[in-house]
């Protein structure tokens, strides 16, 4: 537990956890509400890769407050399968988020690393990147991250 009985371990995201989590979501980026049958649907394919499948997609960890079960910190793994490094696996960590009001709790790093506690878990993975704000690349290499290279974007 990341700190004391103020919050739960992370888990994965479940439907029930729509009407908190699509607002600490909107902490990090624009994220319009999406429908309760939306956000269902999407959780269920989520929740597909947690049944042993061997090749999973991606993973959302959620950290509920004991309190409330309000969801006040999240990450998202998403697994890249190559033909590089003999069809090696790639995982990429996004959507890293903590609620205003449970930041400096150790939550971005509890959510971090059980995104890479999954990337070891899945065979081939040989590496786990992500890319982030510039103000928050000391936290992440604290996290044993490096900096390497430069990210690119294409908004479709």
């Amino acid at each position: 537990m990341a700190s004391g009985a103020l919050y739960n371990p992370p888990r994965d995201v479940t439907p029930e956890d729509r009407n908190s989590l699509m607002p600490l979501l909107r902490q990090l980026t624009s994220a319009p509400d999406v429908s309760e049958e939306a956000f269902a649907a999407r959780v269920a394919m989520l929740n597909r890769d947690g049944d042993g499948d061997a090749m999973p997609r991606q993973f959302c960890v959620v950290v509920p407050r004991t309190s409330d079960n309000c969801i006040v910190a999240t990450a998202s793994v998403t697994f890249e399968y190559k033909l590089l490094r003999s069809c090696a696996v790639c995982a990429h960590v996004e959507d890293v988020v903590v609620d205003a009001s449970a930041r400096g709790a150790g939550l971005g790093k509890t959510v971090v690393d059980a995104c890479v506690q999954r990337a070891r878990a899945v065979e081939g993975c040989y590496k786990v990147i992500l890319d982030c704000a510039e103000k928050n690349v000391a936290f992440y290499e604290k996290l044993g991250f490096q900096r390497k290279e430069v990210q690119m974007a294409m908004y479709l």
